[in-house]
């Protein structure tokens, strides 16, 4: 996981899972496939933030950026088998800053060292879902609601093999949570089929989400 510079205006100084937005040049090099797209987006991001590539060897389709150019110096193309769909989350329709996430599963190459590029991402870290939740609840690390949830299902799994076999054997739910305020605190409520324990949990952290 990744720590987000504190300028940023979502989720700043939080601890996160690599990620960013989809580029065109993403779409370029799925062929087209808006889905494929969500998948390179999350290999390049992966890439741009730690320095992990989920590459094969092969040719990529020709496409622009710094991303595409490495690809193509080295003779390799997204190794998009290597993800597992895990979540879907959409914010709700009350947050004036909109996101569409997509979530994914993957083991990280035992050749590779993870190193956090000093910009959007200021430090990193490998760390266990159950001790990344006790540093949130402790208040030593700063954890997003939707980030806790997904480290919540995660941290069902003991081992890589299986996250993704649980990944793979259920469909996901996209979740757009339903706000609700209560004196306690903001309550958000989600579909009971995404899997996540409940339908209705206190937020703990700000109204962007």
């Amino acid at each position: 996981m990744v720590v987000r510079h504190h300028q940023i205006d979502f989720a700043s100084g939080a601890l996160v899972f690599p990620g960013g937005r989809v580029e065109a040049s993403d779409l370029v090099l799925a062929g087209g496939d808006a889905h494929g797209a969500f998948r390179i987006a999350a290999i390049r991001e992966t890439w741009e933030e730690c320095g992990v590539l989920l590459a094969a060897p092969g040719a990529a389709p020709a496409a622009e950026g710094d991303f595409a150019a490495m690809l193509a110096a080295r003779g390799l193309q997204p190794d998009q088998d290597a993800l597992a769909h895990f979540a879907h989350w959409i914010t709700p329709v009350a947050v004036p800053k909109r996101f569409d996430t997509h979530f994914f599963l993957a083991a990280a190459p035992a050749d590779q060292d993870a190193v956090h590029d000093g910009g959007e991402a200021v430090d990193s870290v490998w760390i266990r879902p159950l001790d990344a939740l006790a540093e949130a609840e402790a208040g030593t690390k700063k954890i997003v609601f939707p980030t806790r949830m997904n480290l919540n299902k995660l941290a069902r799994s003991t081992s890589v093999a299986e996250a993704f076999a649980a990944a793979r054997a259920r469909p996901v739910v996209t979740v757009q949570p339903i706000q609700r305020d209560a004196p306690e605190g903001r309550y958000l409520r989600i579909p009971i089929e995404a899997d996540y324990g409940g339908e209705e949990f206190l937020a703990g952290d700000p109204p962007s989400m």
